[in-house]
């Protein structure tokens, strides 16, 4: 894995902080963890996954989404140290389903989970995290719709360098409308250090957080597949099969695992990277590698991470209300670039019950889809809607048509 660390690299390698960097730093914005531990999470991860996949895969991974509202549960009733012992447990479990693949096969499954579940899926992920962005945004709704305009014309009317990077144009004018309207705080910078040590939570375990936390990894394993089978199309490469799927989960799980040990956001392939990636053409796995190395170094900024802290709840309100839309249409393209045919009813039963499943769980208390697994662990919301859109894809798509060919078969060919 040798780097070419060149001018040009340099420049490529900062598109790419800088395409994940609004994402990466918004998970411990909304959660209460240290923008600066998530950055250097984020960067050993990424270097981590690139080891464990000898360095073949053009990824970066960076703060997870889909555990927001797991962590903001386990804060509010255990603590965030439970929360990130909770990411070394979905770490583990990464690590266990890396074998279980390396056995069943790629190609089983590519069966179990096509767009018709992986599309749905992700709309629920969107969806689930839209009223933390409400809430967020109405701290100043003026503020919030500032940033959103900001976001959508730069990604619609910019063009160049500037195109890739609408998600920190947008922070950057929420700011300084901010900052015009008296709504910055801008004392806890001015005291800061300029160099300073991210902020390390140590683990700890609870039983009843684990719960909460770890059945959502069933959820990041299924984006993981879809972010690399994106990142695969993009690159022309079939990286499941080489360097292999069971060995990116792999990489997945121990990036995870140490962002849990360290008090950072669980970590996820990041599909911001693999977008910059398909601009500018250049597939080099190394500028990912340097992007990780730049955002370790400024996770040791000490003012740095203090003026992340002194953006506005309305700002990243905004920002939020973007990506996690974005996220939702996200999951709408993947069945739309894939042809899912909604005409057939079998795929119809399995996005909507996907998408019923998943939503009641906006509903809080009056969420009664609940599935116990033991006396520790249960299955609801967006864990159960995998779950449950993965089992009934597997029998309408495929046992369904399996045994009704079987039986039109002569019966002396059976």
């Amino acid at each position: 894995m040798k780097e070419n660390l060149t001018p040009k690299s340099l420049v490529l390698s900062l598109q790419h902080v800088l395409a994940m960097f609004g994402a990466t730093v918004l998970v411990p914005f909304i959660t209460g963890l240290d923008p600066s531990i998530a950055l250097l999470g984020a960067g050993i991860g990424t270097l981590l996954f690139h080891l464990v996949t000898g360095g073949k895969v053009p990824v970066f991974l960076g703060s997870s989404f889909a555990f927001i509202s797991g962590i903001l549960i386990v804060k509010e009733n255990f603590g965030l140290e439970y929360a990130t012992g909770s990411f070394i447990a979905v770490g583990i479990v990464y690590m266990i389903m890396s074998v279980v693949i390396y056995f069943v096969g790629v190609n089983n499954v590519r069966r179990l989970f096509p767009a018709v579940v992986t599309g749905p899926i992700i709309i629920v992920i969107g969806l689930i995290l839209a009223p933390v962005a409400v809430d967020m945004a109405s701290a100043n709704w003026t503020i919030a719709i500032i940033t959103i305009l900001a976001i959508a014309l730069t990604g619609i009317l910019a063009r160049g360098f500037m195109k890739m990077i609408p998600i920190l144009t947008g922070i950057i004018v929420g700011y300084i409308a901010a900052f015009a309207m008296g709504a910055v705080d801008l004392s806890t910078v001015a005291d800061a250090s300029v160099f300073a040590m991210p902020t390390f939570i140590k683990p700890a375990f609870s039983a009843d957080a684990l719960k909460i936390i770890v059945p959502i990894a069933l959820v990041t394993m299924i984006e993981h597949i879809g972010d690399i089978t994106t990142n695969g199309a993009v690159v022309q490469k079939d990286f499941m099969r080489e360097p292999g799927l069971h060995r990116t989960i792999l990489g997945d799980g121990i990036a995870t695992a140490f962002a849990g040990l360290i008090g950072a956001p669980a970590n996820t392939t990041y599909g911001e990277n693999t977008g910059v990636l398909a601009i500018t053409k250049n597939y080099n796995p190394a500028i990912l590698r340097n992007a990780a190395v730049i955002a370790i170094l400024l996770s040791f900024i000490g003012k740095f991470g203090a003026l992340i802290q002194s953006i506005p709840t309305a700002v990243m309100g905004g920002v939020s209300f973007v990506l996690f839309g974005m996220i939702a249409s996200i999951g709408v393209r993947t069945m739309v670039d894939t042809k899912v045919d909604l005409s057939n009813l079998r795929n119809s039963i399995v996005v909507f019950t996907i998408l019923i499943v998943g939503i009641v769980s906006l509903q809080g208390e009056a969420n009664k889809l609940v599935v116990p697994l033991t006396e520790l662990a249960s299955l609801s919301g967006l864990s159960l809607a995998a779950v449950i859109g993965v089992t009934l894809n597997g029998f309408l798509n495929i046992l369904v048509p399996m045994f009704f060919k079987e039986l039109e078969r002569p019966e002396n060919e059976r």
